[in-house]
Formats: structure tokens, C-alpha cells, sequence
């Protein structure tokens, strides 16, 4: 797990030192970036993202909250819309 929230921690970096070069991937691309999916999943709900998958139209997110509550964040790939499920969820 620790070497999760570091690879993660990695990726924030890298996204936030990267500026605009990110936003014109996903131009070039038509869909958002892990990292983005990522970032967007941050912002809708603070905590520490333990897990992202994909598929083909979405990442999902999952954040643990300070409270110990585990939400899975969706992240739509091409608008890059999110959606919280506000379930608790154990990992």
C-alpha cells in the first residue's frame, strides 16, 4: 500500500510539474489521462486514492476520507464528468 501512495504521489507530481502539457495530451487524445481522472477524483473528494482502473469509457477512483469511509470515484474518459458513489466499500 505504501508503495501505492507513493507511485500515486509520483503521478500527482509529475501532473502538477508537467502544466499545460497535460491538458494538450488529452486534445490530442480525445480522453482524459490517468493522472487527470486522478486529479479530478482528488478535488470532488479529499482523501488518499488507493486503487484506478478503467474501462473504456471511465476510470474509477477509489478514495479513502479521513473518515475511513471509502468512496469510488467515476471519471468519465472523454468529458471528464465526475461522479461520487457516496457507498461505503471495503477494499
Amino acid at each position: 500500500m505504501v508503495n501505492t501512495l507513493r507511485a500515486v504521489a509520483l503521478v500527482l507530481t509529475l501532473f502538477m510539474c508537467s502544466g499545460g502539457s497535460a491538458f494538450a495530451q488529452q486534445e490530442k487524445s480525445g480522453e482524459l489521462s490517468k493522472s487527470q481522472a486522478v486529479e479530478r477524483a482528488r478535488q470532488a473528494e479529499s482523501g488518499r486514492v488507493l486503487r484506478v482502473s478503467q474501462t473504456n469509457q471511465k476510470y474509477r477512483v477509489k478514495v479513502l476520507k479521513e473518515s475511513g469511509r471509502v468512496v469510488s470515484v467515476d471519471v468519465d474518459k472523454r468529458s471528464g464528468k465526475v461522479k461520487t458513489s457516496k457507498k461505503n466499500s471495503k477494499d
